[in-house]
C-alpha cells in the first residue's frame, strides 16, 4: 500500500461533497462597530465537554481575515424560511432586507436565526485553502422550526412525513 495522493479533479470533488446534506449558517463577527457577517455550511459541533463547536472559512474570503483578528464569534443556523437572509450575506446583498442583530456575549448574533451560539476563538489550524477556527460555546440558544438545507448546489427542505424520533447518535468501533 502507498500513501501517494491520487490527482483529484476539483470539479469532482466538489460534487462529491456536495452528496453530503448540510445545514446553512451564517457566522457572525464584530469588526470595530461593524458587525460582519458570511454564509458558510462548513460546520460542527466539535465537543460536549467542553462545548466546541467548528468552522471552516475559505482563505480568500473576506471574512477569513476578520476572523483571525476576533477573540469571539457567532454561528446562526438558519430556518428554511430565510434563504433570502443566506443569499444575503453569501453576497446576494438585499440592501431592503430588515436584518436585525442581538448581542450575547460580546457577540452578533442573528435576532430570528433558529439556533444561535456565541463562541470564543480557542483555536485555529491551518486545512490547505481554508483555516479550521474552533470556538468555545459561551451562550446557545434554539427554536423548535425546521432548518434551511444545502445539498448538491441547492437550498432544499426536509421531507415532513415519515419522521421517526431518534434518541441519540452513538458511534461504535467495529
Amino acid at each position: 500500500m502507498t500513501d501517494t495522493a491520487l490527482e483529484i479533479d476539483s470539479h469532482l470533488f466538489r460534487h462529491a461533497m456536495g452528496r453530503f446534506v448540510t445545514g446553512v449558517t451564517v457566522i457572525t463577527v464584530r469588526d470595530g462597530g461593524t458587525v460582519r457577517g458570511m454564509t458558510a455550511n462548513a460546520f460542527m459541533s466539535g465537543s460536549l465537554e467542553p462545548p466546541l463547536l467548528v468552522i471552516s472559512v475559505a482563505k480568500r474570503a473576506r471574512m477569513h481575515a476578520t476572523m483571525l483578528e476576533a477573540e469571539r464569534f457567532g454561528v446562526n443556523i438558519l430556518a428554511e424560511s430565510q434563504r433570502d437572509i443566506s443569499e444575503h450575506f453569501a453576497g446576494q446583498s438585499n440592501p431592503a432586507l430588515p436584518i436585525a442583530f442581538a448581542e450575547h456575549a460580546g457577540v452578533p448574533l442573528l435576532d430570528d436565526a433558529c439556533a444561535r451560539m456565541a463562541a470564543k476563538n480557542v483555536a485555529e489550524h491551518d486545512c490547505g485553502d481554508h483555516t479550521i477556527f474552533i470556538g468555545r460555546i459561551l451562550y446557545l440558544d434554539a427554536d423548535d422550526r425546521l432548518p434551511l438545507i444545502y445539498h448538491g448546489g441547492r437550498y432544499r427542505g426536509l421531507d415532513r412525513g415519515g419522521e421517526a424520533a431518534v434518541s441519540a447518535l452513538d458511534t461504535w468501533e467495529a
